[in-house]
């Protein structure tokens, strides 16, 4: 299927812009996300509170988003972590998306400040994002959540380190994730596929960008199969949650995404897979200028508020 008009609209708009391709200014990347993050238009309305955890790399912080018309008390609630290769966004860039989930799903959110590659490479992030989760688990209540109708969420490289939360916490005691969602997520850095070589540039992000945060985020020796790199190449995924999977048609990231959502299911876990036609990477993220992602917005909160029954 051809690219949505109205994101063909976007990537031309961004070429005039010379926006959209490998910078090695490693401040101009952080800046040009930020940037492309405010063509999610306004935030919808929601009550937010930050906070500050400790944690074993400092001070970690969090934003716990409640959407008008939840209840009082604990209620359902997913961790969320913000897409940005690893190297760039931040709870700020990505905060009107995730108050769409909040409102979209009818659930808590908590929005995680993890620390950023290169200034803290691997597995920085994905300490930070393990420690959130456990604390969100150890004590549910105290985020405004219900402990059995508690789960992640990210999106792009948040998607990383979402699925590898949950294959860190599958092998520990305690309270199962109720479910991950994941959005556009990278899952296998090791290997090409057939969509990363079909739309390695034009298409928002291409391989160049990802090969630059990956080399920025992994210390020299780190092995990119290794499974909190690359979750795809878990060698057992039995013990997840029930997940949601969404990618874009014209992303470079689809085909892992759809293999991961194959595996799970051919290893027993309950599993939904939506591949967006004519979409982009980020698309969700882009409500502005394309105007599907509302819609696929309320899909996905439809199926976050089925999945808590």
């Amino acid at each position: 299927m051809p690219l949505d008009p109205s994101v063909a609209r976007f990537l031309r708009l961004l070429g005039a812009r010379g926006a959209g391709s490998a910078d090695d200014d490693l401040a101009a990347r952080r800046a040009g996300l930020a940037e492309l993050m405010r063509f999610g238009g306004p935030p919808p309305p929601a009550q937010s509170e930050d906070r500050r955890l400790r944690g074993s790399g400092g001070d970690l912080r969090v934003r716990i988003i409640t959407p008008p018309g939840l209840a009082a008390g604990p209620g359902p609630g997913l961790v969320y972590f913000h897409g940005g290769g690893l190297v760039a966004g931040s709870i700020d860039t990505h905060d009107p998306l995730a108050r769409a989930l909040a409102v979209s799903a009818g659930c808590r959110v908590v929005s995680v400040e993890y620390r950023l590659a290169p200034e803290a490479p691997f597995p920085a992030a994905l300490d930070d994002a393990v420690y959130a989760v456990r604390q969100v688990r150890a004590d549910p209540e105290g985020f405004g959540i219900d402990g059995s109708r508690f789960g992640v969420c990210g999106d792009s490289a948040g998607g990383t380190l979402a699925a590898a939360v949950c294959a860190t916490l599958a092998a520990e005691a305690g309270p199962p994730l109720a479910m991950q969602v994941l959005l556009c997520p990278i899952l296998d850095h090791s290997r090409s596929s057939a969509s990363r070589r079909e739309y390695a540039s034009g298409h928002l992000v291409g391989q160049a960008i990802l090969d630059q945060d990956l080399a920025l985020y992994l210390p020299r020796g780190t092995d990119p199969a290794d499974p909190r790199v690359s979750p795809l190449r878990a060698a057992d995924l039995r013990a997840l949650p029930p997940t949601l999977v969404h990618t874009a048609e014209c992303d470079p990231l689809r085909d892992e995404g759809h293999a991961y959502a194959e595996r799970l299911g051919r290893e027993g876990v309950a599993v939904s897979y939506t591949c967006h036609p004519g979409m982009i990477h980020l698309f969700y993220g882009l409500g502005a200028v394309i105007p599907y992602a509302h819609t696929a917005l309320d899909r996905i909160g439809a199926e976050i508020r089925a999945g808590w029954r």
